[in-house]
């Protein structure tokens, strides 16, 4: 009995339920059908060990069905022209990858935005986190990875001088690795209410402003570590 008769005989005992190519999933779809070719004694007519052989027609034609079952309709058409396994498989890869470059390129300028973005003077601490997080979305959004610390650590590194003291008590004494985005923005915002309003015209109450930041850091200090244990 032939490897694909044996494949055969024994594709009754269990199901493939195919993946389904997109335009964001080609390199899990490519290494999942790969397994599923294996599985079925098909890949060889995809990727033959030895070029040189004679191309098993029927293996080929199996193949070639297979990889129609996980692609969309709107992809056939561009695989019309293609009679083997290889040159689909081939054609698939060079769209695909193509793609794949062009979300790289997206995703590595979209983190050059994130790495530039810092809070304005005049900004509120919830349009600018709107903002923040509008990026790490679309970034997540494009298969790359971003945790919440890099997200909170990088919050506190843009924020204007007025923020400084607060971001710096954060810092020391809170547990970035662990603290949640809406918490770091809470403490933020907390210190916005406290000190506006405050005029800045007199250097009588500039030194009152100090002081009251000073006192208010120190309360921040002590809730932050009532947090740790």
């Amino acid at each position: 009995m032939t490897t694909l008769e044996t494949s055969k005989a024994k594709s009754g005992s269990f199901g493939l339920n195919y993946p389904m190519l997109t335009k964001e999933n080609y390199t899990a779809w490519a290494m999942k059908m790969m397994v599923f070719m294996q599985a079925h004694g098909v890949w060889e007519a995809v990727e033959p060990s030895d070029p040189k052989a004679a191309k098993d027609e029927k293996m080929d034609k199996v193949a070639l069905a297979m990889i129609y079952q996980g692609i969309p309709e709107e992809m056939l058409l561009s695989l019309a022209a293609k009679r083997t396994s290889k040159e689909a498989w081939d054609a698939l890869k060079i769209m695909c990858q193509g793609a794949d470059r062009v979300k790289a390129a997206r995703v590595q300028a979209m983190k050059a935005e994130f790495e530039t973005l810092s809070m304005k003077d005049s900004e509120h601490i919830d349009d600018y986190c709107m903002k923040l997080n509008g990026l790490v979305t679309n970034i997540r959004a494009l298969g790359e990875e971003v945790t919440e610390s890099y997200v909170v650590k990088k919050l506190l590194r843009s924020v204007p001088a007025k923020f400084l003291q607060i971001a710096s008590t954060i810092e020391q004494f809170g547990n970035l690795d662990t603290m949640s985005v809406e918490e770091a923005v809470a403490s933020l915002k907390a210190h916005e209410e406290r000190v506006k309003g405050k005029s800045e015209t007199g250097k009588g109450q500039l030194l009152l402003t100090e002081e009251e930041w000073n006192k208010r850091e120190g309360e921040d200090k002590k809730l932050l570590l009532t947090k740790e244990e």
